[in-house]
């Protein structure tokens, strides 16, 4: 099973849902992306820079003993950029434009992350390796 389609429309579903939401982009933890609904050709760089915030909001967390990460949102003078943790191995970003409501994009992002969790939990199951 290829992750890409079915983390695709989870994305799909979830601007279905959240009606501020410009775009997203999931990747490994490592920053390779695996898929990406976003305008333009962003997505590798966004999937590099999201790798990156997730290593350090790691290591903020174990500094400061605050237990494992959730989620890190970033607040602009243009919109949000909200990461995720979707399971062990893979980082969802989530666009959004201002003035959006951040309590509903926390609460769909979230939603989101666990049902692309989903996703690679079932593709890793079913992996011949």
């Amino acid at each position: 099973m290829e992750l890409q389609k079915p983390i695709l429309e989870e994305m799909a579903l979830l601007r279905e849902r959240t009606p501020d939401v410009n775009g997203s982009v999931a990747c490994t933890v490592d920053g390779l992306q695996v898929a990406c609904d976003l305008e333009g050709d962003r997505g590798e760089q966004a999937a590099a820079l999201s790798a990156a915030l997730l290593a350090m909001s790691r290591r903020m967390l174990t500094m400061t003993g605050q237990g494992t990460f959730e989620e890190t949102l970033i607040s602009g003078a243009a919109g949000f950029v909200a990461f995720y943790a979707a399971g062990p191995t893979i980082v969802l970003t989530v666009l959004a434009g201002p003035g959006a409501n951040v309590g509903l994009l926390r609460l769909e992002g979230r939603k989101t992350a666990a049902a692309v969790a989903a996703v690679a939990a079932r593709q890793h199951r079913t992996s011949p390796w």
